[in-house]
């Protein structure tokens, strides 16, 4: 980190959903360790807990289910409450099903998936926006490799949520640029986490020892958090160099 990044991070605020495992740890850790003050949000209390204990440093627990707006809304002010501020967010909570073509998918779950891969990372940047701009912050949206070019094994759901989330950056930055508001539409490959068990066929010990780890993408999410004030990334496409 050269002196222009340490002089902006130093006390600067990050919300991350998605925080019990996986990416969302890992960024956690990353961020504490390059002087974030970090609230951690997800659906269970203990691994967030876990997510904390692992992380060290300053970390807020905000269990929260990400589609639920009021939720969503009061964990807002909680952070703004205890911290004064928020200048960065990674929103990483995301959901897929077995059952994800059209001749096996259910209509309820596709509707869940988009409320979590779309609706909830909408909601959270909406509920954030006004602090965002106070501090011209960051918001890292981690989409998926599937929403950058397109995969049919990703699913229905699953694929055109994550697709959708590229306009979302994009429109975010044209519209707030002003303010200097930045988001990254962030598309990792395969990476190596639980999410995988989702998978119609689940990746076997040799699959994912090709894949990228949890930890490659904190770096990602680190580079774009802690770049300057007057540079945006808004793509950044991550994949492992073995591909199946």
């Amino acid at each position: 980190m050269d002196e222009r990044t340490a002089e902006t991070t130093v006390g600067r605020v990050l919300w991350i959903t998605g925080a019990g495992s996986g990416m969302g740890r890992a960024v956690a850790r990353s961020a504490v360790a390059a002087g974030w003050t970090v609230a951690l949000s997800g659906r269970r209390a203990d691994a967030l807990h876990e997510t904390a204990t692992a992380a060290g440093g300053t970390c807020l627990e905000l269990p929260l289910d990400v589609r639920d707006g009021d939720a969503v809304r009061a964990a807002r002010d909680r952070v703004v409450a205890e911290f004064g501020r928020i200048d960065g967010l990674v929103l990483a909570a995301g959901r897929n099903t077995p059952r994800r073509g059209w001749d096996d998918q259910e209509i309820g779950t596709f509707h869940d998936v988009v409320a979590v891969n779309l609706g909830a990372v909408v909601t959270v940047l909406d509920a954030t926006l006004p602090d965002l701009r106070a501090s011209s912050g960051v918001a890292v949206v981690v989409s998926s490799y599937a929403g950058w070019s397109f995969h049919p094994s990703a699913g229905v759901a699953y694929s055109a949520s994550k697709t959708a989330l590229g306009s979302v950056v994009r429109t975010l930055n044209a519209t707030e640029a002003g303010h200097g508001v930045r988001a990254c539409h962030l598309c990792p490959g395969d990476v190596a986490t639980d999410f995988l068990d989702q998978r119609p066929n689940v990746p076997d010990a040799a699959a994912r020892e090709l894949m990228l780890t949890p930890d490659d993408i904190a770096r990602t999410v680190q580079f774009v958090l802690d770049s300057p004030a007057h540079v945006r990334i808004d793509e950044l496409v991550v994949s492992p160099v073995v591909q199946r």
